[in-house]
Formats: structure tokens, sequence, C-alpha cells
């Protein structure tokens, strides 16, 4: 497996991604993504930001994730203090046809390399309260649960967030 930063041609690989995951997600009751989210637009985005990263493997895009410091404000709400600079993983994917293989794992390391890169000892993530495999993965690699929140921009809908503290370079 390489885990590398993505790049635009990766895109229609990862939209294939998405439309495969997607329906998955919303069949198990997981409502974070639809068809409108996230979509090419969001992660061509990423890419000009280099903060998209993909798994690969034999030349296939096993999984995705933006490794970010973008912290939503409502994360406050479970007492992280949010201008404390730290790294979040987004948009978090893994293909049916991968999983099983530790893709997951192999991305949140690389936000910890990342983290650890830049100095940042702080690792947070959300992630649906549907989502039952995130919710046992996140603690098994170290991610301490912090709260549960809701985020404007996904109405109706309730997040759990996860902590990790590393020692940074």
């Amino acid at each position: 497996m390489l885990v590398r930063p993505a790049i635009l041609t990766d895109i229609p690989q990862i939209m294939q991604l998405i439309a495969e995951v997607v329906p998955a997600m919303i069949a198990s009751g997981n409502l974070q993504w639809d068809e409108h989210y996230p979509n090419a637009r969001v992660f061509t985005n990423d890419i000009a930001l280099n903060q998209l990263w993909v798994a690969e493997i034999d030349e296939q895009i096993a999984g995705i994730t933006a490794i970010t410091t973008d912290q939503s404000p409502e994360y406050a709400e479970v007492g992280w203090d949010i201008n404390e600079e730290a790294i979040v993983t987004h948009r978090l994917a893994v293909s049916a046809h991968f999983r099983g293989m530790g893709i997951a794992a192999a991305l949140l390391q690389q936000a910890e390399q990342v983290a650890a890169n830049r100095g940042i000892s702080i690792l947070r993530i959300d992630t649906n309260t549907k989502n039952q495999a995130t919710q046992k993965l996140f603690p098994k690699l170290g991610y301490e649960y912090a709260g549960e929140i809701g985020l404007k921009f996904r109405p109706g809908l309730r997040f759990y967030c996860y902590e990790k503290r590393i020692t940074a370079k």
C-alpha cells in the first residue's frame, strides 16, 4: 500500500469510490454524505490546498482522506479550544473492495505523521453517530471520545468527536 498526496488526475477514481461508499453509508442509516457532498469540487479544493491523501493498492485508490487544520466552530461544544492548532481528519473513506486491509488506519497514521512534521500535538476527528466502524476504529488507534455535536453544514445530523494527543517533533 502506498499513501501519497492526491493529484487532480485521481479525481475520477475518487469520485468512483465516493459513488460506491455513499449508498452503503445511507443503507446503514449513516446520512453524513449524500449525492451532493462530498463532490469533485471539494476534492479539487483539497488537492489545491495539498491536504488530500490517497491510499493506493495496485494503482487503485483504496481510500482517501483530507488532512487539514480546519476545525468546525461547533468543536468548542465538546470543550475543545478551537484556537489551538490541531490536525483534523475529514472525508475519510475506504472502498468496500479494500475493507479490512488497514486502509483507514494507514490514512490516520498519515495524519499523525503530518502532525508530527508540523510540530502539532493534537489530532481531531468527528464521525456521524451512525458510523459504527469509525466508532470502533478511532479508540483502537488511541483517539479519545470527547462528546457529541451538531454541525451547521449538516443540519439534523449528530456527530461524535474524538481527539488524540501525540508528542510533536
